[in-house]
């Protein structure tokens, strides 16, 4: 027997499409796979799992759910599907972000308080939307191509889906970290020992650079129009700042001297009492932190990550470096894009869901582990590129109105989808946001040299 669309699983109900996908359709085809593996992150969660919020900043699962479906509803089918009808006109405003030009929304510190509609309707509406997408997206009885309008916002909302996706896990691991059990997400990975490196430094000449996204393929309004940027000769550390390198920052009295931090930072650490990155903690003088494979003792070489802008900002005071601008970041990853154009990496797809020690196979004569493991805090505001214009619309909430307060961070993180990332990519938060898989990498001047922390 057929099961009605509210009982499927959060993993089987978009698979079912999966057949109806032509072999040279890119965008179904990504389509299908964005939203299969979104229902694939959720199905080892419970009811309970899927609809608490643990603080303001995160969002349920189910939340998370719902909203994705929104977006291909509100932007898509409700403009372009013939005779469309609302899955549920309430909807419209309970699973609104922040896109004011929409309407009302429901308030976001407000999202767990939102037990109804359950899950199982949820995920009905999510197989309603998916399935009303496939037929819109599959063009049935028609020989024209899709509405160029309607291909980027599907593009666009494929993106926005993979955002969530990473979400979901971040938003997923501080919630599983409220609980006293210190439950994994999923169970515990073997880790090899990785024998520690030297750190060294790659040098880059500067001079003219282009800067931003150009081309066919799809990225964010915030990435472009490309530009010129002028860069003074820089140097870029051989990778991530790791755990072990920040406990040595701690037990310098990291956290307690002034004299490392912006005044804001040193207001944050002083109103927050924070005295070591978020989950960290100390049980009989080793550090412990808490990942979602459960809790484990820090690992020396791995990066260190769930570090807010202030902390990497002290940390790199403290070693005598800087924290890169997002020119110079993009600069030398180009430079490895060039070299390889596949990007590699610890991304989502390896399920490690934690930044892992430098790997053998990275390219030595380039700095590494650029793309994956931690997003990578610049010392680089958020605002619009010379010439930006946000897009017409609500769809032009979706970047534009946050350049304002944020700083910029590169490369994602191993809870990022690996086909989601580029080098162009711009990812931004407040200097205070935590909860990321945030790390930094070090940054000089050319032929600075580093205090006794250092070489």
């Amino acid at each position: 027997m057929a099961q009605h669309p509210s009982n499927r699983t959060a993993a089987s109900c978009d698979h079912v499409f999966k057949s109806q996908a032509g072999a040279n359709d890119a965008l179904l085809s990504r389509f299908l796979k964005v939203r299969a593996q979104t229902s694939a992150l959720v199905a080892p969660l419970s009811n309970e799992d899927a609809v608490l919020q643990s603080m303001p900043d995160a969002s349920p699962a189910k939340w998370h759910l719902a909203h994705t479906s929104w977006f291909f509803e509100t932007f898509i089918l409700a403009r372009w599907q013939p005779n469309y009808q609302p899955f549920d006109a309430s909807f419209k405003v309970l699973f609104n972000s922040y896109y004011n030009g929409v309407g009302d929304k429901h308030p976001r510190a407000e999202r767990g308080l939102i037990s109804r509609p359950d899950l199982q309707t949820v995920l009905a509406y999510r197989y309603s939307i998916t399935e009303q997408m496939v037929q819109l997206l599959s063009n049935p009885g028609s020989d024209q191509p899709l509405n160029n309008e309607l291909v980027e916002l599907a593009w666009l909302g494929c993106n926005h889906e993979e955002q969530h996706q990473e979400l979901i896990l971040t938003d997923l691991k501080h919630l599983l970290s409220k609980n006293p059990l210190r439950p994994a997400y999923q169970a515990r990975w073997p880790l090899t020992a990785i024998e520690a490196r030297k750190p060294r430094w790659h040098q880059y000449e500067g001079g003219l650079i282009e800067m931003g996204q150009i081309g066919k393929h799809f990225a964010f309004d915030n990435e472009s129009p490309q530009h010129k940027v002028f860069l003074e000769p820089y140097e870029l550390a051989s990778h991530p700042v790791t755990h072990g390198d920040f406990a040595a920052f701690i037990a310098d009295g990291g956290y307690q001297r002034a004299e490392l931090w912006l005044s804001m930072g040193w207001d944050w650490v002083h109103a927050s009492h924070t005295a070591a990155p978020m989950y960290w903690e100390q049980h009989e003088q080793k550090w412990l932190t808490y990942t979602l494979h459960g809790m484990i003792e820090i690992d020396a070489n791995t990066p260190i990550c769930h570090i807010n802008f202030f902390e990497a900002d002290a940390y790199a005071r403290w070693r005598g470096a800087r924290l890169p601008i997002e020119a110079e970041w993009e600069h030398a990853a180009s430079l490895i894009v060039a070299s390889s154009p596949t990007i590699i990496g610890n991304f989502q797809e390896s399920h490690a869901l934690h930044p892992l020690a430098m790997r053998e196979e990275a390219l030595s004569d380039h700095p590494q582990q650029m793309f994956g493991d931690v997003w990578e805090w610049t010392a680089s505001a958020y605002l619009g590129y010379p010439g930006y214009v946000p897009e017409a619309g609500a769809v032009g909430e979706y970047n534009g109105k946050f350049m304002c307060n944020q700083f910029v961070l590169r490369g994602g993180s191993c809870a990022t989808p690996q086909q989601h990332i580029r080098h162009t990519y711009r990812n931004f938060f407040p200097p205070d946001a935590r909860w990321q898989f945030s790390g930094l990498r070090l940054a000089r001047n050319k032929a600075d040299t580093l205090t006794n922390h250092g070489e």
